[in-house]
């Protein structure tokens, strides 16, 4: 993979050094959250991931090469530019590879690029899931089938909240991807603590994930982890409220013919707008939580 595949110099010196290693993603960046907030985190996050003691690589496409590790120019580049780079996850990578163009990497494509690089970790805010009326749309995103096939460990805040969360823990089952909670029996559902529904196996020290995703792959078990994280008390929204201005503005998606790769970027934008700002703060600590646990289980690792 070497001719499509490219390191910063602190992320190629970490992995020959075999040092822990925490991928991050670039969609957040480009379609997550406004500049400069969002250039901002980014940092903020690599500098959370250092401190513990990890090295951070935040993925992104660069002029068709998949990169893990982006400088300071061009996480700017991405952060600037936002939605104007295209958002990229499993299908759009030999488009914008052959092609020489730029992409901001999703939960999929950069579980892609850490396993091409040797990255066993990959700190998040939310994954993708089962959609709100998947039963006639078939939306479902391709991170849960990345999570299915690609031996990389995924902490998260749960799921995103404007998904169906459900149909999104029974699809994971059904493809054998364990769902671990971080110090919680409960589901985070992202700007939430709680969803309601159980996790398979809680466990509470970084340690003990470290030494269940040594025994899986070991074990050569297909596949990744999702290990489920909930924001700090202190930044968790109402669960109620939250629910009601998620279904407010799932009808404005609907009613304005809005699906596909527009949908997720169009509701948190949309949702924050509602929340006078508020969702955008939880989202932003809730990342910042998981990086900490994140490089935490990188090192135990």
């Amino acid at each position: 993979m070497s001719p499509f595949l490219s390191f910063s110099e602190p992320v190629q010196a970490a992995l020959s050094e075999k040092r822990p290693v925490v991928a991050l993603e670039s969609t957040i960046i480009a379609h997550g959250m406004p500049w400069p907030q969002n250039v901002e985190t980014a940092l903020r996050v690599e500098k959370i991931i250092r401190d513990n003691g990890a090295v951070p690589a935040t993925c992104g496409i660069i002029h068709g090469k998949l990169t893990a590790g982006l400088t300071l120019d061009q996480l700017e580049y991405m952060g600037k530019n936002g939605r104007q780079i295209r958002k990229a996850s499993r299908r759009d990578l030999p488009y914008l590879i052959s092609q020489q163009q730029d992409g901001a990497t999703t939960v999929a494509s950069t579980m892609i690029i850490a396993h091409l690089a040797g990255i066993r970790i990959f700190a998040t805010g939310g994954i993708g899931g089962v959609h709100r009326g998947a039963a006639t749309t078939m939306d479902v995103s391709a991170d849960l089938q990345e999570l299915a096939n690609t031996p990389v460990a995924v902490i998260s805040a749960g799921a995103k909240s404007i998904l169906d969360l459900g149909l999104t823990l029974e699809y994971l089952e059904t493809q054998g991807v364990p769902v671990i909670g971080f110090e919680t029996s409960d589901f985070p559902a992202f700007f939430a603590r709680k969803s309601g529904f159980n996790v398979d196996y809680r466990l509470d020290t970084p340690h003990d994930i470290a030494r269940l995703l040594d025994t899986k792959w070991k074990l050569d078990n297909k596949g990744g982890v999702l290990i489920a994280n909930p924001v700090p008390e202190k930044w968790a929204l109402d669960a109620d409220l939250i629910e009601q201005t998620i279904a407010q503005a799932v009808v404005e998606a609907e009613k304005a013919g809005i699906h596909g790769k527009a949908l997720t970027p169009f509701l948190l934008s949309r949702i924050e707008q509602l929340t006078g700002g508020n969702s955008l703060a939880t989202n932003i600590e809730l990342v910042c939580n998981n990086a900490v646990l994140g490089a935490q289980i990188a090192v135990n690792l």
